[in-house]
């Protein structure tokens, strides 16, 4: 029975990273502004994953920007920090990002 528990905590904690996903956007409030695939109040997250695309340390910036918020990038309405998002989670988010095509 141990055995089968620590199996299974081992494979939900390899499995965390997987949960970056539109459901973590949900519960981050980040689909307030945004959505996959059309701009609402921000860009659509399929056209910064294009913008930042060739970009090595994308990632970081994208991590970055939901932690402390941003401005001058997409026009003149700044991004504001998001303070429900920890540092885990920004570069999550971040990476999901950048895979929407």
């Amino acid at each position: 029975m141990k055995r089968t528990l620590i199996t299974l905590a081992l494979a939900l904690s390899a499995a965390a990273p997987a949960m970056a996903d539109l459901a973590l956007a949900k519960s981050k409030n980040c689909m307030a502004c945004h959505a996959v695939d059309k701009k609402l109040v921000g860009p659509s997250f399929k056209d910064v994953a294009a913008k930042y695309a060739s970009q090595k340390d994308a990632s970081d910036k994208l991590a970055a920007k939901i932690l402390k918020g941003g401005g001058g990038v997409w026009g003149p309405l700044p991004m504001p920090a998001n303070p429900s998002v920890n540092d885990a989670e920004s570069k999550a988010l971040a990476a999901w990002v950048l895979q929407q095509k």
